[in-house]
């Protein structure tokens, strides 16, 4: 069972080994971070029990302002952007690295690792159990359904899903273009 003592503590931890770490910001039970002094936490997110951020000694997480982040949640955070205001839902992935699985006699996991940025733009809401693939960016105020696999950037004002996650209609029409 969690404790007002308990949170402020983890919020203590945090606070002392990010690189910036906003005002009232919570931390669930079990939220595990990797490589903290890389992270950069507005205010006022909330970091659902149970996710696990995985940084980079080298890399750079930006957590904006107002983020709520769901429980159980998996982050392959070596290159990663949410802007403010994003909704991510339980369980939802994001990886940001893949292997080039070359020289071909080597095993996969032996091979380079690919580190490709991912973004998530102010507004966008990532649904529950979502999948968001190495080198994606999902547009401002996007929506992806839940249980969607993004393989590709996903334009500002979208509603997408499925497996791949393909644009199902608009939130708005996006501008028309000169």
């Amino acid at each position: 069972m969690d404790s007002g003592e308990g949170a402020r503590l983890r919020r203590v931890l945090l606070r002392a080994v990010c690189k910036t770490f906003g005002n009232g910001v919570r931390i669930g039970l079990g939220v595990l971070v990797l490589h903290p002094h890389t992270f950069e936490i507005g205010d006022a997110v909330f970091i659902g029990a149970q996710t696990y951020l995985q940084g980079r000694h080298d890399g750079q997480c930006v957590i904006g302002p107002h983020t709520w982040i769901g429980p159980q949640s998996y982050f392959d955070c070596r290159s990663l952007t949410l802007e403010e205001y994003v909704g991510w839902g339980p369980g939802a992935k994001v990886l940001g690295s893949e292997h080039t699985g070359e020289p071909i006699d080597k095993p996969i996991i032996q091979t380079d690792l690919v580190i490709k940025p991912v973004r998530v733009k102010k507004w966008a809401d990532i649904g529950v159990n979502a999948v968001l693939l190495p080198g994606v960016t999902v547009g401002e105020g996007a929506i992806v359904g839940a249980g969607a696999v993004v393989t590709k950037d996903v334009a500002d004002w979208a509603i997408v899903a499925g497996v791949p996650a393909k644009r199902i209609k608009w939130r708005k029409e996006p501008a028309a273009k000169a």
